[in-house]
């Protein structure tokens, strides 16, 4: 339960490696475990159950996120007029849990709960950089879906990776819809990352120094806001 926990992904034969046990062992295990809603199966490999996300207090987080993201959100658009995005890794993917719309015609923007890739856009690559090294050795052994021509590879992205870490936070252009710029901040509480943050446009309105210096500020503020709001609750 615990390398599902931390990697969110994991199929019957990696579970068997790990543990030093036969297959036919594991999926003992598997079938009482997914009986307890403790794991669920999906395309082949298991994943965390509503039961153990409870108990490792992911479900409680989510929805203190949701509860209080808008208002944090909107404060980016108010700063930036452009979209503000607050997404959490679950497992091998990134969710947009809430979202504010830029105010402008021409906007970039995800739908609620949309399931994105970890390795293409600045929030979900700002998420990988702090997961579990056990999740990003996963995301560099997948396939890598290329959706432009800047979609990073994997050579690329252990960069990018290392920049996260280094700078604080991400910037993409273009990776997932041509045309696009979007800088991203984490959010850390309890001493992990519990979301990230990110601001969206336009090339034609977001491409200055200027801009970018505004929106760094802005998920600056609001990940600070988001951190003293969330300690509390965090387990």
């Amino acid at each position: 339960m615990v390398r599902i926990a931390a990697t969110g992904e994991v199929s019957v034969e990696e579970l068997a490696a790990d543990l030093g046990i036969p297959v036919s062992t594991v999926y003992r295990y598997i079938k009482s475990l997914r009986e307890l809603s403790l794991i669920e199966e999906f395309h082949g490999s298991y994943t965390p159950g509503w039961r153990l996300l409870d108990l490792s207090g992911q479900h409680l987080t989510h929805t203190r996120l949701a509860e209080i993201g808008v208002s944090v959100l909107e404060s980016i658009v108010e700063s930036t007029s452009e979209t503000a995005v607050l997404a959490v890794r679950s497992g091998l993917h990134a969710i947009c849990l809430k979202q504010v719309s830029s105010p402008h015609p021409l906007r970039y923007a995800f739908k609620i709960n949309q399931l994105l890739p970890l390795h293409a856009g600045a929030g979900q690559r700002t998420l990988l950089a702090y997961a579990p090294e056990a999740v990003i050795e996963k995301v560099l052994e997948q396939r890598f879906p290329r959706f432009t021509e800047r979609t990073p590879s994997r050579g690329a992205l252990l960069e990018y990776l290392k920049q996260i870490r280094d700078t604080g936070y991400a910037i993409s252009r273009g990776e997932l819809s041509q045309g696009a710029i979007a800088i991203a901040r984490p959010v850390f509480s309890g001493g992990e990352i519990v979301c990230s943050l990110t601001v969206a446009g336009p090339e034609s309105r977001c491409s200055s120094n200027a801009w970018s210096h505004r929106a760094l500020r802005a998920l600056s503020d609001a990940a600070d806001l988001l951190t003293d709001a969330m300690e509390p609750h965090v387990r």
